[in-house]
């Protein structure tokens, strides 16, 4: 059972926004404030393609096949991730939290895994594989705080 303690940090992440929280009271009645909050542009796929899926022939008489194009949303997605773990290092070099806490979406949480700095990861008391970007800052504490005494 891990509990917020004053100043841990709760980064709360998607592919496409992110906010660093810092808990300003203890485990018991956890009290978020924004730190930071970090946000990209990142239209849709269809959006951000320039051609059309590809064709390859297939053995058959005048069978085609298409190609799987790049997925270019995904991959913005992807590339945040990468960013955000590159803050957090900032951060936790310049000693700016104890603890953290990382909240995202179960695939954005598997990219920070991959990218997340040594610096990074030794702070990590707890993860919760869960989109909550877009909830009130009240229901994050309410979720964190059930999430991390189960």
């Amino acid at each position: 059972m891990t509990k917020l303690k004053n100043g841990t940090w709760v980064v709360v992440a998607d592919g496409e926004k992110a906010l660093l929280l810092e808990n300003v009271t203890d485990g018991e009645d956890p009290n978020l404030e924004v730190v930071r909050k970090k946000e990209q542009d990142n239209p849709s796929d269809l959006e951000q393609s320039a051609n059309r899926p590809g064709r390859v022939h297939d053995n058959g008489v005048g069978q085609r096949s298409a190609l799987d194009d790049t997925d270019w949303h995904e991959l913005a997605k992807e590339r945040f991730a990468i960013e955000l773990a590159e803050l957090l290092y900032g951060h936790a070099h310049r000693a700016n939290f104890k603890e953290i806490v990382l909240v995202a979406a179960p695939n954005i949480l598997g990219e920070l895994r991959n990218h997340i700095h040594q610096e990074v990861s030794s702070k990590v008391v707890g993860e919760i594989p869960k989109t909550l970007t877009n909830h009130p800052l009240d229901k994050i504490e309410d979720i964190v705080k059930a999430d991390l005494a189960a």
